[in-house]
């Protein structure tokens, strides 16, 4: 895991909600309205009729495009909770929930070092070496 996966979390909730949205209420865009050129042979010769309507092939390149990148977002969401989640050490473990899971608003460190009663420098260097030790066991198991 990463220090840029881990921060990449929330942008990627926000961007799955947008994508939930959009997925849903395409069809009612006006974005989804096409026209086209048929030839009209009624008279024995071509003669351009423009027709327009709901476009349900760029309807569903657009689905299938979104659906993907919001299954591949989704799938990025659970690898980061469960590295969270498996992070044995209580204090730990907290630090990483309160600085990239929990909240709306991004916290800072300072934020999460007064909530945990320890100085700043102290959960940076503990991401920082937790991060590198995940880091190392990981490469080591391959």
């Amino acid at each position: 895991m990463t220090k840029e996966r881990l921060e990449a979390y929330r942008n990627n909730k926000t961007e799955i909600l947008s994508l939930k949205y959009i997925l849903n209420n395409r069809w009612q865009s006006e974005t989804m309205i096409g026209n086209d050129v048929i030839l009209d042979y009624s008279k024995g010769y071509p003669i351009p009729q423009s027709i327009v309507g709901f476009d349900q092939e760029k309807y569903e390149r657009l689905q299938e495009r979104d659906l993907k990148r919001k299954e591949r977002l989704e799938k990025e969401c659970e690898e980061v909770e469960k590295f969270v989640e498996d992070i044995e050490d209580t204090q730990l473990h907290c630090i990483f929930r309160m600085y990239y899971i929990d909240g709306i608003h991004p916290v800072n460190q300072m934020q999460v070092a007064e909530q945990m009663h320890m100085e700043r420098s102290t959960i940076s260097k503990k991401i920082d070496k937790y991060l590198q030790l995940s880091h190392k066991s990981h490469q080591s198991q391959l």
